[in-house]
């Protein structure tokens, strides 16, 4: 599907796939926004449900997807936000009961945040569309080409890690 500007913005290189799909930087920016504009309607819905601000729901993604305990730090580091916005965003998770706060290491300083098991499964319902919706498209391909689209979003988690205000 294409777009009013799409003669416009794509006149400098046709590039397309096998299939003739456009595969141009142009045609890619379009789809991830409008990936970005649907994912971001759901997660603003699931935070006015929720009384919470949008920032909060990408902290708990980030705590939820932590390859290892998050900590308020990280997570300033993570949203790109300021340690005082760090500390009311988790207040708010907190006390809405979607994170605990726990002190697990022999230094008391250190504090690691935890999805709550209860707040978890509220998510999962609300969000089972959006599971259903990524099950069907997946479904459109072989697992090799899932195997390239996931290279590809790897690939581009790591290189957006790079660029901006609080690049990682």
């Amino acid at each position: 599907m294409g777009t009013a500007n799409d003669g416009q913005q794509r006149a400098a290189g046709p590039e397309s796939g096998a299939d003739g799909t456009p595969t141009d930087l142009y045609s890619f920016a379009v789809r991830l926004r409008r990936m970005n504009g649907e994912i971001n309607r759901l997660v603003h819905g699931f935070a006015a449900e929720h009384g919470l601000h949008p920032t909060d729901i990408q902290a708990l993604a980030a705590i939820m997807d932590a390859d290892e305990p998050m900590t308020p730090g990280r997570l300033r580091q993570h949203l790109g936000l300021t340690s005082g916005a760090v500390t009311a965003c988790v207040d708010r998770l907190e006390r809405a009961g979607h994170i605990r706060r726990v002190r697990e290491s022999a230094d008391r300083r250190v504090v690691h945040l935890h999805y709550a098991p209860d707040a978890r499964s509220a998510a999962r319902s609300y969000f089972r569309p959006l599971a259903a919706a990524t099950e069907a498209a997946r479904a459109r391909f072989s697992e090799a080409e899932l195997a390239v689209v996931l290279r590809f979003l790897t690939a581009m988690n790591e290189e957006l890690g790079t660029v901006g205000p609080g690049a990682r």
